[in-house]
């Protein structure tokens, strides 16, 4: 943002946007909450490849809505599937100018009733610098804005890349190029996966492998099964109900009543109990002699682990079409020969296959915070020590069977010539490495494979399973059913639907007129190299959040591998890995922690204010659970130039942001922060800051309790919004006992008003009357309305008077005042002297000429007096109050008065 003499005034002058004044926070919840169960149905383009900390579609649409639409002659409303604008729009101007205007924190849903209609605003940029899977873009297109977004990351990059450019793909184009692959590679795939059924004399298909990581115990020698426990899954079907386990003794697969329940096996009738396996905590026991051992300690000992096929899940397809029933057509089996065959047959071909290993990455995993954090100084919560266990490759996550068949699809999807359709079967190849290897683990109670980042980092699984690469009819995670999410994205980024909730019941409009990308540009570069001024009228973000997810780090996983087919086209996939010292976020594994963090971040904002025109909003989702960074990103905030207008909570646990809020604690929830560019700043005492952030957190209080069924923890975070807007107004300019208050000193002191309560007492109230013009009885009891401050009380102390109808404050000047403090010095002691007793004696004294050195002395200077001193020059513009303590105080209340 360029500076200008003239910008103060244009900041002035410039619209008030609908999210500064009301965000409907219940609405957006809501149908956020149901995106959350069911995203692959709500905005399929999401479910196209895997990102983290991914927020979900209709937040940021809620977002931009309430954001992007300030000038009603900028904006078009379409029904969706029609051609024509909305009649009762009549094209757009007074009817939207309506809905934009009636917007307030007591009633913010006006404009909620746009949220599923086509919505286009007209010669609109949005930037996000932090695209990351590049939600915000792809919601601000909708709009018809024109969208630029920036991220570090290469696989940020690529998959926002897809994301939008899917609206402007041919579906026809995609379905000949799978046709084509699903011709040339689908049945010799299939082949890999076969099991013998039993029920007939043919094969079935293999829905996954259970495989169980095997060590040889350090006193016997014996080899040692690692198993947790013995669960394979639920019962289906007619055993619905039961559990199917296995047999520790003849590795029998057996349905029990109870997996946590002693049972016999029913082929070998050995007795034991599912829950109790032979490994846990860390270490195994083995089942020859009892010995117990680290499992850590004997992989770096015996150089490594072997892995045993010990269950296959199968369905067969013939047995299914001859109506057998369902139990026997798909079902659980102990490996059996012909298994173990298949799989050799497999990894020798793999051995042996040298032209396939160009399509398998080669480089080592990274030492780093998620690798191996004990190398390191400093947390991030978690023990991640993945090279210790085997592991020092990318495929090392794989067997020799899932290399074979990835390189095969990976080499035919090279052979496509043409690049878009190319990178669609790449996404599709990625994203089903989610599921695809040997770090993934089977959910029993669902029956189906988990994908390899339930945790966010690399766990690596005693038992872990191997899917079917191609795909079953059952089985989740398969290259086909990814192509299937692929595809449907793509369909979905064409004609955009929104679902939305009416009269309680979830709709689904018409396909919108307008594609996902259709203006849109992604760089694969750093938020701060950003080097445009003024050019966007909204940015719209995700920013990383200090340590909450080291997305470098676990990117790599994804990244070598699109490396393969993507290195020679784009130059940021020449590297061995995606870029870590250049991210913002804290890492031990590169000696970053909070503050260096805090110092990237400010760096980012500054590039955004940069970027950001005058008029523009900076709009942003953020998440952490410490009243410090709270304070942080409120100073990275302000010091850039911005001014906090509002905060917003979404889809967060409010009850216990309320709870926290009340008692003191870290609160933690998911909040919209809105900023925008900042003016001059004018100075101000905590003590008067203080009594208008209570002010301000009441009034907000009181109109959303009146108008809105909002919990109190949603209450909570918009008050505090409201309060850091005060506070940015004045930011640097605080000061309390002459000391100039940082960020975290104000977030700590905002905390300590809302959870205080009535925190106002008499001399706030006479304060707040010294600032007023012409102050009447009204304004007190309107002021003392929800403090502790008693009317009756402030008479007793004389700071305010009445005679003949004119009302009178208690001030040094006003003798009955002056003679009551004064009577409080000679009878009754300094003890029953307040701070401001002390202050008004003593500018009394100091105009009248008498010395007041003895009662500086006597009373000393402390906090609480020169804080009050402070509020009082502020009130009344007299700087004498500051200068009798000895200090310089707040020259800049009334420069005259020197």
């Amino acid at each position: 943002m360029s500076q200008d003499p003239a910008q103060d005034d244009a900041r002035q002058a410039r619209r008030e946007l609908p999210i500064e004044r009301g965000f409907p926070i219940e609405r957006v919840n809501e149908i956020s909450e149901k995106e959350g169960r069911a995203k692959r149905y709500y905005r399929p383009v999401y479910t196209m490849h895997k990102w983290w900390a991914r927020r979900n579609g209709s937040v940021f649409r809620a977002i931009a809505l309430y954001s992007l639409l300030d000038d009603p002659s900028k904006v078009t409303v379409r029904e969706p599937g029609a051609n024509e604008s909305l009649s009762e729009f009549g094209g757009g101007f007074s009817e939207i100018q309506a809905l934009i205007d009636q917007v307030d924190l007591a009633s913010p849903e006006s404009l909620w009733e746009l949220y599923p209609k086509d919505v286009q605003v007209e010669d609109t940029k949005v930037l996000d610098p932090f695209m990351g899977g590049g939600t915000s873009l792809v919601e601000a297109s909708r709009f018809g804005a024109e969208v630029h977004g920036y991220d570090l990351n290469p696989v940020a990059w690529f998959v926002t890349k897809k994301e939008l450019e899917a609206g402007q793909t041919s579906l026809e184009e995609l379905d000949a190029a799978f046709s084509k692959l699903e011709d040339e590679l689908a049945e010799e795939l299939q082949d890999y996966y076969k099991t013998p059924c039993p029920n007939d004399d043919h094969t079935a298909d293999v829905v996954y492998e259970f495989w169980v990581k095997q060590l040889d115990c350090v006193s016997c020698g014996h080899t040692v099964p690692l198993f947790n426990d013995y669960r394979i899954g639920n019962g289906r079907y007619d055993n619905k109900g039961d559990y199917n386990v296995l047999c520790p003794d003849c590795e029998s697969v057996v349905l029990v009543d109870d997996w946590r329940s002693e049972a016999d096996c029913s082929e070998c009738g050995y007795e034991f109990i599912a829950e109790d396996g032979n490994a846990g905590g860390g270490d195994y026991t083995c089942t020859e002699c009892g010995q117990q051992y680290p499992i850590i300690d004997a992989i770096e000992e015996q150089d490594g682990f072997e892995t045993r096929l010990y269950v296959t899940e199968y369905y067969c397809s013939h047995c299914d079409e001859a109506g057998r029933n369902k139990t026997a057509s798909r079902g659980y089996k102990r490996a059996e020969p012909f298994d173990h065959e298949l799989f050799a047959d497999a990894k020798q071909e793999w051995r042996a296959a040298d032209e396939l290993h160009d399509y398998v990455p080669s480089e080592q995993i990274p030492l780093g915070i998620k690798t191996d954090s004990a190398e390191f100084e400093g947390s991030i919560g978690g023990g991640f020590n993945v090279l210790r266990q085997g592991y020092s490759h990318w495929t090392d996550m794989f067997n020799p069977r899932q290399l074979l068949l990835l390189a095969k699809l990976s080499r035919w999807i090279d052979d496509v010539e043409d690049q878009n359709i190319k990178e669609y079967l790449l996404l599709a190849l990625s994203e089903s490495l989610n599921y695809n290897s040997m770090m993934i683990v089977y959910n029993h109670g669902a029956n189906k494979a988990t994908n390899i980042f339930k945790t966010n980092s690399f766990d690596a699984p005693l038992t872990p399973i191997e899917n079917n690469v191609w795909g079953t009819r059952y089985g989740t995670g398969t290259f086909t059913k990814m192509w299937q999410m692929v595809r449907k994205g793509v369909e979905y980024a064409k004609a955009p639907t929104e679902r939305y909730v009416e009269d309680g019941e979830t709709l689904e409009s018409p396909p919108f007129s307008k594609p996902v990308g259709e203006d849109a540009t992604v760089s694969c570069g750093d938020a701060r190299a950003i080097d445009t001024e003024d050019i966007y009228d909204a940015v719209l973000t995700d920013p990383p959040y200090y340590d909450n997810v080291i997305y470098s780090e676990l990117s790599n996983f994804f990244y070598v591998w699109q490396k393969v087919l993507l290195e020679s086209t784009y130059p940021q996939f020449e590297g061995a890995s995606t870029p870590r010292a250049e991210s913002i976020v804290a890492n031990p594994a590169e000696n970053k922690d909070a503050e260096v963090f805090e110092s990237e971040i400010k760096q980012a904002f500054e590039s955004i204010n940069t970027a950001l025109k005058d008029s523009g909003v900076f709009a942003f989702t953020y998440h952490h659970s410490e009243s410090e960074s709270w304070g942080e990103l409120l100073s990275a905030l302000c010091d850039t130039g911005f001014e906090v207008t509002a905060a917003y909570p979404i889809s967060a646990d409010i009850q216990r942001a309320a709870w926290q809020l009340i008692e003191g604690g870290a609160v933690s929830f998911d909040i919209v922060l809105v900023a925008r560019p900042a003016g001059e700043r004018a100075p101000i005492s905590w003590n008067s800051l203080r009594r208008r952030i209570y002010r301000t957190a009441r009034d907000t209080r009181e109109r959303l309790r009146e108008t809105q069924s909002v919990s109190e923890g949603d209450i909570g975070v918009i008050e505090m919004g409201e309060c850091f807007h005060e506070y940015s107004k004045h930011h640097g300019k605080v000061t309390r006992a002459g000391e100039t208050m940082s960020p975290k000193e104000v977030v700590q002191g905002i905390y300590g008003v809302l959870q205080e309560g009535s925190s106002l007492g008499e001399i706030d109230v006479f304060l707040d009357l010294l600032a007023a013009s012409d102050p009447t009885y009204d304004d007190l009891n309107k002021l003392s309305r929800g403090t502790s401050a008693d009317p009756e009380r402030m008479k007793e102390l004389r700071l305010y008077r009445q005679s003949g109808g004119d009302f009178i404050l208690g001030t040094w000047r006003d003798d009955e005042r002056m003679a009551y403090i004064q009577s409080r010095v000679n009878g009754e002691g300094d003890s029953s002297l307040n701070a401001l007793d002390k202050a008004q004696f003593l500018r009394y004294r100091f105009e009248r000429g008498e010395s007041i050195q003895n009662y500086l002395s006597k009373w000393k200077v402390d906090d609480e007096l020169r804080g009050l001193c402070e509020g009082l020059a502020e009130a009344t513009g007299d700087v004498v109050y500051t200068r009798i303590l000895g200090g310089e105080g707040l020259r800049s209340f009334n420069d005259d008065d020197e």
